[in-house]
C-alpha cells in the first residue's frame, strides 16, 4: 500500500491540512507496524539508556492531546499536566503494546476529527503555547502536532529494532 500522503485526500480534511493529516495516519500506521507484538519488557526496555517505545507511545498520546488543546485556545488541565509529569515514569511493566497502541489510535483519530472540525478561515488565528504563553497560530500547532507525531513514530521503529535484533527487555 502506498504511504498516507499518495492515498488522495481524507475525507472532511481541508486541503490546506492535508499535509499534516497524512503525516498524522503515517504516524499511527508506522507506530501500529513498529510495536506490534512486543512484549511488555520490550516495550518498557531502554537499549543504551533510549527512551523505551512505552515512553514514546504514551508521550504522542499526550503530546497531541495538549497540542490540541492550545489549538482550541485551552490551557491544560490538572489531568492533562498529570499525564504529562507520568509520560517519563516506566507505568506498570505488565503493560504491553496493545494497550499503549489503542491510545495511540485515539489520539490521532481525535486529532484527525480536530483537523475535521478546524474552519479554514481560524488557521492563522494566534494562540500561546504552555505555561509562558510562547506565540503560535492554530495551523502551526496542528502541522506541529503532526510532525512531532512523527518524529516519535520514527523513534518507536528504530528503538524497536534494537529491541528485537538484541533481544532486548527491560
Amino acid at each position: 500500500m502506498p504511504e498516507a500522503w499518495l492515498r488522495g485526500p481524507i475525507e472532511g480534511v481541508d486541503p490546506l491540512l492535508m499535509p499534516a493529516a497524512h503525516a498524522l495516519v503515517q504516524a499511527g500506521e508506522e507506530i501500529e507496524r513498529a510495536a506490534a507484538g512486543l512484549s511488555p519488557d520490550q516495550v518498557w526496555a531502554s537499549p543504551g539508556g533510549a527512551a523505551s517505545i512505552g515512553f514514546h507511545l504514551r508521550h504522542v498520546v499526550g503530546s497531541l492531546d495538549r497540542l490540541l488543546t492550545y489549538a482550541r485556545g485551552g490551557s491544560l488541565d490538572a489531568h492533562q499536566r498529570a499525564f504529562l509529569e507520568l509520560e517519563t515514569e516506566r507505568c506498570d511493566p505488565l503493560v504491553g503494546p496493545d494497550a499503549l497502541l489503542a491510545g495511540v489510535r485515539r489520539a490521532v483519530q481525535a486529532a484527525l476529527d480536530a483537523y475535521r472540525g478546524t474552519p479554514r478561515e481560524a488557521l492563522l488565528e494566534p494562540r500561546t503555547v504552555g505555561r509562558a504563553a510562547l506565540p503560535s497560530n492554530v495551523i502551526g500547532l496542528l502541522f506541529h502536532a503532526a510532525e512531532h507525531a512523527q518524529r516519535h513514530a520514527g523513534q518507536i521503529v528504530t528503538t524497536a529494532k534494537v529491541v528485537r535484533g538484541t533481544g532486548g527487555g527491560a
